[in-house]
């Protein structure tokens, strides 16, 4: 099921995001908006296993490669 969001932005955004899709070729404004999301969310996950990655080598459970051998 669908729901309609409506948001009011300033006419140099809306003139910008048309913009947009037209040169990106979206088949709307809302699939504009829907891969913006998607992007958003997908940052999120990138930035919360990065976070994690930084947490373990903290903890002394990363490794330090001096070269492309030390990875076997």
């Amino acid at each position: 099921m669908r729901n309609i969001v409506n948001i009011s932005l300033p006419a140099e955004m809306v003139k910008m995001i048309k913009q947009e899709v037209k040169k990106n070729k979206y088949v709307s404004v809302s699939e504009f908006f829907r891969a913006l999301l998607r992007n958003y969310e997908e940052e999120g996950k990138l930035l919360a296993e990065l976070e994690a990655i930084d947490k373990e080598f903290d903890t002394g459970k990363g490794k330090i490669l001096n070269s492309l051998k030390d990875l076997r």
